[in-house]
């Protein structure tokens, strides 16, 4: 969300990536729940989490009523610039920030030094 509240019109990350964003944080993680989080219908959560089934990038057990997802982090990206990148560079980023005690990396202007 923005500052004032509203749904911003364009994001970097496609719904497809924080789908699989939000279950790597939650492998247990329920349908509406990913849906709520978000921001998008049940319906585009089931379809998305079908896709990523199809193209290997996440397998579903079934655990009573529940599912259980598991990720192929070792799975490449789609897209030809990101091909030789496996689909881990995306998760840890989002991942590993929400980890206690870690601290986001620095800016990238500091790290080139004074201009």
């Amino acid at each position: 969300m923005d500052p004032d509240g509203q749904r911003p019109s364009w994001t970097f990350l496609t719904h497809h990536a924080r789908v699989l964003v939000e279950v790597a944080r939650d492998p247990e993680i329920r349908v509406r729940d990913i849906a709520a989080t978000i921001g998008i219908t049940e319906r585009a959560a089931h379809r998305i989490l079908s896709d990523l089934h199809d193209g290997g990038y996440l397998t579903r057990t079934k655990v009573g009523r529940r599912n259980h997802y598991g990720l192929n982090m070792d799975k490449h990206f789609r897209y030809p610039t990101e091909a030789d990148l496996p689909i881990r560079v995306l998760v840890d980023m989002f991942t590993e920030r929400d980890a206690p005690g870690d601290s986001l990396p620095e800016p990238i202007d500091s790290l080139h030094g004074p201009s």
